[in-house]
């Protein structure tokens, strides 16, 4: 060692170092978030205690959602942070490699959802229609389905009258139920005037002709719906995926540089 002289060598990024463990652990809380509300909107269903539960619903449980997105979110975040804050390459290569999976699956389902658009519309007419049969068995699906229909103004997959596949609303002679050929009261159209939202505005709605219907109901189905606002909003919806798209792909250069310099550092102190 010749003194006097002092070699600089490599060193790790503290801004990209910092980004990424920031960054990360905003969305190791938000992970953490969902899972929690996830959890709480099961606990208080019942499911915890009674796990086979999970399976009962015939239709979708939206809990789902956040439990899946709150996983994903809580992973990513968890060897982000770490891996960042700890200079680990093992968990940063892990974040990215996990992140381009992710990245990679939203390309090809986008793809795949261009191609096979019939095939996407048949799919989203089958799931609607579940979902509709399963109306009165979930709170949590009945919120989804009311926020749905209120919000494109619709009323059911294709029309109202797909609401004949639930048992509470079926036009059937033997239905007892007293919203037989009705509709729920997302369906109906609204009145500004109105304070407090009448929940038996759709009673027996279907019993009427067809022209009477459209006075008090949306007569669209919420698959025609979606697809007009997919177009009305193709410049918004297509902005927040390229933004998403750079985003990750900001975090996989960002990781894989962090490795970089993190073993640039490892090699360099092996030969000091």
């Amino acid at each position: 060692m010749m003194s006097g002289k002092h070699y600089k060598g490599h060193e790790v990024s503290c801004c990209i170092k910092y980004f990424i463990f920031g960054f990360n652990i905003i969305f190791w809380l938000l992970g953490v978030a969902f899972l929690g509300i996830g959890l709480w909107a099961w606990s208080e269903k019942g499911v915890l205690s009674n796990i086979s539960s999970i399976t009962d619903l015939g239709g979708f449980d939206p809990v789902w959602l956040f439990l899946v997105v709150g996983g994903v979110m809580f992973i990513l975040g968890f060897a982000g942070c770490i891996g960042a804050l700890r200079e680990n390459t093992f968990l940063l290569k892990f974040f990215s490699v996990f992140l381009g999976i992710i990245f990679f699956l939203e390309l090809t389902a986008g793809v795949l959802a261009f191609v096979f658009k019939d095939w996407i519309k048949d799919q989203l007419n089958f799931f609607i229609n579940n979902n509709i049969r399963a109306y009165r068995d979930d709170i949590d699906l009945q919120n989804l389905i009311d926020f749905t229909q209120e919000y494109w103004e619709c009323c059911g997959a294709f029309g109202a009258d797909d609401w004949n596949l639930n048992i509470y609303f079926n036009c059937t002679d033997s239905n007892p139920s007293r919203e037989k050929c009705g509709v729920p009261f997302s369906c109906c159209t609204k009145d500004p005037a109105e304070d407090v939202i009448n929940t038996q505005c759709g009673y027996d709605v279907r019993a009427k002709s067809s022209d009477e219907q459209r006075t008090y109901i949306h007569v669209k189905g919420c698959v025609p719906q979606f697809e007009k606002w997919l177009q009305d909003n193709l410049t918004v919806v297509a902005g927040i995926f390229i933004g998403i798209a750079l985003l990750q792909i900001f975090g996989i250069c960002l990781a894989q540089n962090l490795v970089s310099d993190i073993e640039a550092v490892q090699a360099s102190c092996l030969f000091t």
